[in-house]
């Protein structure tokens, strides 16, 4: 991700940049530091009183509150939630210090995080993306297929995207649907996917 810097606004604490988890989101990469929870993304402005546009990635929307701390842009600048209204699909916040259009707009494309520490409950069989990513997986069989790289979300469900392992799928990358029928297991612990690969979904 990218920063600007904005001298006008008021020094505020903030943290080295940590390394991360790498994810591609509409054709960009976005580098998660390790040990937080990428929430939302500015996508734009609206006014001229300093509101930001947020696309949120998170399906705990209430955690965008007056009041809660978050973490901005890739020196994880611990930024205060004012002001929050929802808006034609998205959020529009407010954040302490930003008052004007053009400082608001030094921070178009930016991502906010929180800390792993303050993540919302999961239910049970639900899992963060980042915990899917890297685990290896093996079919009921018992066949090592690859690992999972990415993850795609589709609306009706997530899609987890496989790199192969050697002699596997001709090499092309095996999209598995995180349904049921496919996904049997997730082991963190033991870094295991366990699937069951239906007829047609891999080539031959």
């Amino acid at each position: 991700m990218t920063d600007k810097p904005n001298p006008s606004r008021s020094p505020q604490r903030s943290r080295k940049t940590r390394a991360g988890q790498v994810y591609r989101v509409r054709n960009q990469d976005v580098v998660v530091p390790s040990g937080y929870l990428a929430v939302g993304h500015i996508i734009g402005v609206h006014g001229l009183h300093g509101e930001l546009k947020i696309e949120l990635y998170t399906d705990f929307p209430e955690r965008f509150a007056p009041g809660v701390t978050m973490f901005m842009g890739p020196e994880l600048e611990e930024v205060e939630i004012r002001q929050v209204r929802p808006h034609k699909g998205h959020l529009l916040i407010m954040l302490d210090g930003i008052n004007d259009r053009t400082t608001a707009e030094g921070l178009r494309s930016l991502w906010l995080f929180v800390d792993e520490a303050d993540a919302a409950e999961l239910e049970e069989g639900a899992y963060w993306i980042h915990d899917i990513i890297g685990l290896q997986v093996e079919t009921d069989e018992g066949t090592l297929l690859g690992k999972v790289v990415d993850v795609l979300a589709t609306g009706a469900n997530d899609v987890y995207i496989v790199r192969p392992a050697e002699g596997i799928n001709r090499g092309q990358e095996i999209l598995l649907p995180a349904i049921a029928d496919v996904i049997l297991a997730v082991d963190l612990a033991a870094g295991i996917l366990r699937v069951h690969i239906p007829e047609g979904l891999m080539d031959a």
